[in-house]
């Protein structure tokens, strides 16, 4: 605790400033050297003067690319429309690659180029979201800046600018807000059509997105031409996912849905193939990308596991970057952890702590996240309210996850799924605004204190005065690094909490509080402290955080 969390939280919301970095395209020529910065996708475009026979999508296309290191990739293209190809790549590394493409079509075989990579310019850019090797069970950055994962589930924000061939303005506002209160996970569809459930009429039509006129295939939802791909659906996906990319924020993309009313072809038709494996192919490149098979994959009768797994093996073998796989349900990943890279949960129920416990221990070797909890702060129109909406039980039920050791996710009934206030939080919005503020002052409190280094320990059923991991605090909930950290979450119908932690050599804790709802706090005292110790909040009937580190 060499530095406060105050000063923290200057520096995390003085990094909200970015380098922009527009999506780079660069026509094919021979001899010509092309540029990019390192984790910065390039789009290198190569023009045909006629198509070949047949579907131009089922065309295969790509380039063998090697670093002057020695290391390759396999990169898969993607047919573009306007009788383009593109093949598309981001440098994981400074330096020159080599590419020789390969296709069935002679005029896109055997071209040669070089790519050169200058450094990343964009501090908010850490390459792709990863498992720790050191922490199996926490998410870190590739080029290893420790990654806290906080997710905002905005379903529809491939819909926002899709009619704007100039600017993706509404994106650009809701997710600039987001980010702004410490969101860095943005979990979407790639193609949503309507909710099962009736959402308020009143709704202003600039803030509903239901029933798109277009699909993700040529013709619409309702008649869609399933051997087609909507190319321009696509491009205006680009601008969504690139616009993420810049932010710094991660894509959680969810590449079915099945309870949105999408008209989807038969499952392992060839055009069913076609679409998943062009997802995989046109955002493979992007470092901010994490797979997600479906929305709550098993439910609905659409599909089962052994669909699920070949899913899966599909993205491993076109996916050469190896972003991480997930499947949003549990269902699924209780009996395939193994498929997986990060498990999957959606639990509602009111003992949320102790299931998010018994997962994190049940699951070892690799992270977890709630993905749902059944938390969806309510709006001024009404749609699914969930269990829980008040805005303050919603953010106590993200905290009883992290302090299980599980991520959370947050949901605003108005932006997570076909209703989307996107200014929302622009001066002057006479709406009431959800309380995003709550999620930056929780960004915050585990940027200060690192959640990849902190482990909750289960409690054992009895408290007495035996000190060990398994009794560090007789109410509360417990993180420890293990080297004399200890943050308990204390709820805010606790009077006190007696904690239990182990007595330094010098026989001193320093402690604090810190306030989840106002990000303040308290200052900090240093005092005698280890064994049995009665800490009481100063906000009585408030949830707060519980901070106490050994003085060595």
């Amino acid at each position: 605790m060499n530095k406060s969390i105050a000063v923290l939280s200057i520096l995390f919301l003085s990094a909200l400033a970015t380098v922009s970095v527009a999506q780079k395209r660069s026509p094919y020529t021979t001899g010509k050297n092309i540029t990019t910065s390192v984790y910065q996708p390039v789009d290198i475009v190569f023009t045909v003067a006629k198509l070949p026979a047949g579907n131009p999508f089922d065309i295969i296309f790509g380039a063998l690319v090697t670093h002057s290191s020695g290391k390759s990739y396999t990169i898969h293209g993607f047919y573009n429309g306007d009788m383009e190809y593109v093949l598309r790549f981001s440098p994981e590394a400074e330096g020159e690659y080599r590419f020789q493409t390969f296709s069935a079509v002679n005029k896109l075989s055997a071209l040669n180029g070089v790519i050169t990579a200058s450094p990343n310019a964009n501090p908010d850019i850490h390459g792709q979201v990863k498992v720790a090797s050191s922490h199996r069970q926490k998410f870190i950055y590739q080029d290893g800046t420790p990654y806290f994962s906080l997710a905002f589930e905005l379903d529809w924000l491939f819909a926002l600018d899709i009619d704007n061939k100039s600017g993706i303005p509404k994106t650009t506002e809701i997710v600039d807000a987001a980010r702004a209160n410490g969101f860095n996970q943005i979990v979407l569809n790639v193609y949503a059509f309507e909710t099962l459930w009736k959402t308020d009429a009143t709704v202003p039509k600039q803030y509903s997105f239901k029933d798109p006129s277009y699909s993700v295939f040529m013709g619409s939802n309702e008649k869609p031409q399933f051997d087609k791909l909507n190319v321009p659906f696509f491009k205006h996906f680009d601008r969504v996912i690139q616009h993420l990319h810049e932010r710094g924020i991660a894509a959680h993309m969810m590449i079915y849905v099945w309870n949105k009313k999408v008209n989807w072809p038969a499952m392992y038709s060839a055009d069913d193939n076609r679409y998943y494996d062009y997802i995989i192919k046109r955002y493979q490149s992007y470092p901010n990308v994490i797979w997600d098979v479906s929305k709550e994959a098993l439910d609905y009768g659409r599909c089962d596991i052994p669909y699920i797994n070949e899913r899966i093996e599909r993205t491993r073998r076109l996916d050469t970057y190896n972003h991480l796989i997930t499947v949003h349900d549990y269902e699924y990943c209780s009996r395939e952890p193994d498929k997986v890279d990060f498990i999957s949960i959606q639990n509602w129920r009111p003992d949320l702590y102790s299931l998010s416990l018994e997962a994190y221990l049940r699951h070892s070797d690799k992270p977890v996240m709630n993905i749902e909890h059944g938390g969806y702060e309510e709006g001024p129109y009404s749609t699914f309210t969930g269990n829980y909406t008040n805005a303050e039980v919603c953010l106590e039920r993200t905290y009883a996850c992290l302090f299980a050791g599980v991520y959370g996710s947050y949901y605003w009934q108005n932006t997570s799924w076909d209703i989307v206030i996107y200014d929302i939080m622009r001066q002057g919005q006479t709406i009431q605004k959800p309380r995003f503020d709550y999620y930056k002052h929780m960004q915050k409190l585990f940027t200060a204190y690192d959640y990849t280094k902190l482990n909750p320990h289960k409690p054992k059923l009895t408290t007495n005065s035996n000190p060990g991991n398994d009794n560090l605090a007789f109410s509360g909930y417990a993180l420890s690094d293990d080297k004399g950290l200890y943050l308990f979450y204390v709820p805010g119908y606790n009077y006190n909490v007696y904690t239990n932690i182990p007595t330094p050599k010098s026989g001193q804790v320093m402690s604090s509080w810190f306030n989840i709802f106002s990000g303040d706090t308290t200052p900090v005292v240093t005092g005698k402290g280890g064994g049995f110790g009665m800490y009481t909040s100063p906000w009585k009937g408030q949830s707060a955080v519980l901070i106490l580190s050994a003085v060595e």
